[in-house]
């Protein structure tokens, strides 16, 4: 048999050769030309930087400062500003630009923060950009990917994105390029094929000559599109704000004229007071500071966890994880440490002669103890797998582990190998062709296929220990690369296991009690992934499923249901449960370290990414841990929730100013009676009640659980509260015209009514009233008290007669009456509702 089987190789290798075509004799040369690669020379290097010709970025990840500046002055409402500023100037109304500080130290504030978090990013970006081997001037270095030149010569190797295109001068790469083609399969560059940037090397390595650089190539495109958010994607919370900005920034332009027109032109107004009551009622309306307030807190929060060794690519994703409630998680890499070792390794024989030994009411196997001759066929066959791993690249972590325990120097002789077959993801094994004869190494349902059966009982005993098994084998027939048709026959079966991450069995306790599903994604046996999981600690271990018996996205929509522990999964599969768990209305967490994780990674809602494991994975995440520590999670859960619960409650005051501003411009409207406040009144009351509270509440810390529609919270915190301010002023001025009080005592009250409402405010919002909050609330009161005593004129605040005291704290007391029960009642409709449709879903299930 093994004649034939060689004299049928040495046919075929003849036949091989007598119809080489000219391009592999193009190939052949360049393998002979190995030991003479030298690379460019300095000087040759220089002349194509000169020329335009190195791998610059089409397009920056981050924006300029010049962009950011710009983006920050030319707003929306910073014209609006701007032509109310205009027209106050206009008008001799300088006292009424008391607002215009704000605005500036608020464009400031956004500018500075902004370019503060970009250069932090842009720091992390460099320690963790992607680096290339280069062969120049005979020697190998290892640059950046941003420094190389057209004709380089780069080493690539698995786990690596291609920095530019190429052509393959020796050896042979498995490359995925899902990116570019959609299609998670890999594809086999030999000698002379080209490479495409942004492809991604999933096995082997190769010497390559780089033919398109730059703006000529694909990867600052691919880039770019790996790494930005989603056109429309935003979370709840931005969208939110940007609703509310757009619903404002449409409704006070027609409310501000009619109002302008209402008071000029039909209550005879003068031009100067038209023109300030016009804008008192705008600047109320607008939020100005609520937008840069989210943006300073997630900004903040991207720059903590910067210390902490997380990188964030899309801020975004900070609040988006606060709201997770399904974690998705690839076992090697995220619950144990990507590097493998073998465990031990047992002959084929050994395996067959197992036997089934009583332990109460259960069966285990018992190894068979061996004697000195099979002590002596053990070693024999170590040896002989040493051979097989000397022959490989070390390229995958698999490999790395063979190498390590099979090392060739117990070996009297090496063989080298004819021919060696790299792993392929897609075959599922690696292989050499040593003296006409093929080996391989597998996972053994893959390798031994029909003949798999036999084994199964055995190697699922260890599967079921969380060991990862591998078979050697000889193969019947000549190995091609391609997919097994003849039969293996098994030499040993080798077992492989990972360490469970340090942190990781806390990490997904702290997950699953705050009601997050842990569910386990891996390409291994389901049974090896269940156990590992169940190291792990996490719930629902024993609950698994082989993937490879999902052929339909029914079958996969409802195992994403059903089942937590999936193994045998295929790269598109693992989007395809991504794209399943969202079509259920969940909340997708995806992490992962390989390039087979790429499509999972960038449509999860938020994508994780070890820094450790492949570029391909840390480009499209938009979270990167750094120095690789899954337990850094829950500090990243905290910043969500920190950011979520004190912007919600922040923007509460914001919305209280301009429900209570909307109104009363509409009322002014209506009974056809000038708006009471003025701006610099509006101003003043922003300050101390909104304005510095609010950043100071927003930065503060808050572990407590997001829950509810973000617009809906804010929403249902200042409808009462706005409501009030409403009730009380609309109120109070109608009483002060009945009595014949003058306009500048109507507006000085009101002003004092509206701040004491807003403190009043600030005291819920703050609660509980921790030694922070009692001084924050003491230095706000004390910082409004100084203005109106000691500035009183900037803000426009003259004294009042007894009459209008008297007015004012009448409806001060009846101000907190309001609230409170105004508060009592929304909150019980808030209850009866929740009660109404929880009666619903259980009606309609």
């Amino acid at each position: 048999m093994e004649e034939n089987v060689n004299q049928t190789e040495k046919e075929m290798a003849e036949n091989e050769k007598q119809n080489q075509t000219g391009k592999e004799v193009a190939e052949n040369a360049n393998l002979e030309q190995t030991e003479t690669i030298r690379g460019l020379t300095a000087q040759q290097v220089e002349e194509r930087k000169e020329k335009g010709l190195w791998n610059k970025k089409a397009e920056s990840a981050t924006k300029t400062t010049k962009e950011i500046i710009k983006s920050n002055v030319f707003t929306y409402f910073n014209l609006i500003f701007l032509v109310i500023a205009l027209l106050l100037i206009g008008v001799g109304a300088f006292r009424d630009l008391t607002f215009l500080p704000i605005i500036v130290a608020n464009t400031l504030i956004g500018i500075v923060q902004e370019i503060r978090s970009k250069k932090v990013l842009d720091d992390l970006s460099i320690l963790n950009s992607p680096k290339t081997r280069v062969i120049r001037e005979g020697s190998k270095k290892e640059i950046p990917a941003e420094e190389l030149v057209m004709d380089d010569i780069v080493e690539l190797s698995a786990g690596g994105q291609i920095p530019a295109d190429a052509v393959v001068l020796e050896g042979q790469l498995n490359v995925n390029e899902s990116l570019l083609t959609g299609e998670a399969d890999e594809i086999v560059k030999k000698s002379g094929d080209e490479l495409l940037s942004g492809s991604f090397v999933v096995s082997g390595s190769c010497l390559a000559r780089l033919t398109k650089v730059g703006e000529e190539s694909y990867i600052s495109k691919l880039t770019h599109r790996a790494t930005q958010t989603k056109e429309g994607e935003q979370s709840e919370m931005i969208r939110s704000l940007n609703r509310l900005v757009q619903a404002v920034g449409i409704v006070i332009i027609p409310i501000g004229i009619i109002l302008f027109v209402q008071q000029f032109v039909y209550a005879g107004t003068p031009l100067r007071d038209s023109v300030t009551s016009m804008v008192a009622a705008i600047i109320g309306m607008i939020p100005e500071g609520l937008y840069l307030l989210a943006s300073v807190a997630m900004a903040v929060s991207a720059m903590r966890l910067a210390k902490q060794q997380v990188l964030i690519h899309d801020m975004k994703c900070i609040e988006t994880l606060a709201r997770v409630d399904v974690l998705c998680v690839d076992k090697t890499g995220t619950i144990t440490v990507p590097e493998m070792e073998v465990d031990q390794f047992i002959l084929a024989e050994d395996l067959t002669k197992r036997v089934y030994e009583k332990d109460g009411d259960t069966k285990v196997y018992v190894d068979v103890k061996c004697g000195e001759e099979q002590e002596q066929k053990h070693a024999q066959i170590k040896g002989m797998i040493g051979e097989f791993a000397a022959d490989m690249d070390a390229d995958n972590a698999t490999m790395e582990a063979l190498k390590t325990y099979f090392k060739p120097d117990t070996l009297t002789k090496i063989k080298k190998a004819e021919k060696v077959f790299a792993f392929s993801s897609k075959t599922k094994y690696s292989g050499i062709i040593s003296e006409g004869k093929s080996y391989v190494i597998g996972a053994p349902e893959f390798v031994l296929r029909e003949d798999y059966a036999e084994y199964k009982d055995r190697i699922e005993a260890y599967s079921e220990k969380g060991y990862r098994v591998l078979v050697y084998g000889r193969y019947e027939g000549i190995l091609d690369g391609q997919q097994l048709t003849e039969k293996v026959l098994p030499i040993a079966f080798i077992m492989l296991t990972n360490a469970i991450r340090e942190g990781a069995k806390e990490t997904f306790s702290y997950f699953t009690e705050r009601g997050v599903e842990i569910k386990v994604i891996s390409g291994d046996n389901p049974k090896t992934v269940a156990e590992i999981a169940e190291k792990a600690g996490i719930c629902g271990a024993d609950n698994y499923v082989d993937a490879s018996t999902l052929t339909t996205d029914e079958s996969i929509a409802q195992a994403v249901a059903k089942y937590q522990i999936f193994g045998r999964v295929t790269p598109d599969q693992k989007l395809k449960f991504v794209e399943a768990l969202k079509a259920q209305g969940r909340t997708v967490a995806m992490t992962g370290d390989g390039v087979n994780d790429v499509l999972a990674l960038k449509d999860a809602d938020c994508s994780i990414a070890m820094a450790s494991g492949s570029e391909a994975a840390s480009q499209v995440a938009q979270l990167v841990l750094l120095d690789n520590d899954f337990s850094r999670m829950p500090s990243v859960v905290m910043e969500g929730r920190r950011v979520v619960n004190n912007i919600q409650r922040s923007a509460s005051l914001y919305l209280v100013k301009n429900i209570f501003s909307m109104l009363l411009a509409v009322f002014s409207m209506i009974s056809m009676i000038n708006y009471p406040l003025e701006p610099s009144q509006i101003s003043l009351i922003s300050m101390f009640t909104i304005g510095i509270p609010s950043f100071v509440l927003a930065l503060e810390p808050n572990k407590d659980r997001i829950q509810g529609h973000f617009m809906t919270n804010v929403l249902l915190k200042a409808l009462p509260a706005g409501l009030t301010d409403f009730f009380a002023v609309s109120s109070l001025v109608l009483f002060c015209q009945v009595f014949g009080v003058n306009e500048e005592d109507i507006s000085t009250s009101c002003t004092i009514l509206v701040a004491i409402v807003g403190f009043m405010i600030l005291y819920q919002i703050a609660k509980p009233m921790t030694a922070g909050h009692r001084v924050l609330m003491v230095g706000m009161v004390a910082g409004w008290l100084f203005c109106m005593i000691f500035v009183s004129h900037l803000f426009a605040i003259r004294d009042i007669s007894g009459q209008c005291m008297m007015l004012t704290a009448v409806f001060t007391v009846a101000a907190e009456s309001i609230l409170r029960y105004l508060s009592k009642f929304v909150e019980w409709m808030r209850e009866s509702l929740l009660v109404l449709k929880k009666k619903i879903h259980q009606a309609t299930a």
